[in-house]
């Protein structure tokens, strides 16, 4: 079996080469040798060259002759969610739904990420006792990382 290391090492050759914001979101390597790699960008999004270049320094540094594989590489889509903290932090000030494995779930603006934990901001309308408008009440609500199940971005169409 292909190691790990080896493919993670080649990554992080490539991308320091390219010196573009590229970071390693996954990467998985089944037991017959499918490598499927995930990249994302610090700022902007991950182009089709990104992954050709990353792609093309594992492919020709692994040698077919001592064992085959497959390759995938591929950007971190939106639909996947956010799993790596580096992805947290570039989406601060985007709308984000966290799921908790309690159940519970929230949906607010990324204004915070750290290792240990996740803030989002939520806004909801409230009738105040005397006035007829409902007035916005702002909360902010830190999670630990470890309670967090899945965080995704909402998309908006507005």
């Amino acid at each position: 079996m292909i190691s790990k290391k080896t493919v993670a090492a080649l990554i992080k050759e490539r991308i320091e080469e390219l010196d573009n914001g590229l970071f390693i979101v996954s990467l998985n390597i089944s037991t017959g040798n499918i490598i499927n790699v995930e990249i994302d960008k610090y700022e902007g999004n991950v182009s089709v060259m990104d992954c050709m270049s990353v792609s093309r320094n594992v492919e020709h540094n692994l040698d077919r002759e001592e064992q085959d594989f497959e390759l995938h590489v591929s950007s971190a889509g939106l639909d996947r969610g956010l799993r790596v903290l580096p992805q947290y932090r570039k989406n601060i000030g985007r709308q984000v739904k966290i799921k908790l494995h309690d159940g519970k779930s929230y949906e607010g603006e990324l204004i915070d990420a750290q290792h240990e934990n996740c803030t989002i901001q939520t806004v909801r309308k409230e009738k105040v006792e005397g006035k007829k408008k409902k007035e916005e009440i702002i909360e902010n609500h830190t999670f630990e990382m470890t309670q967090v199940k899945e965080t995704k971005i909402v998309i908006s169409f507005k």
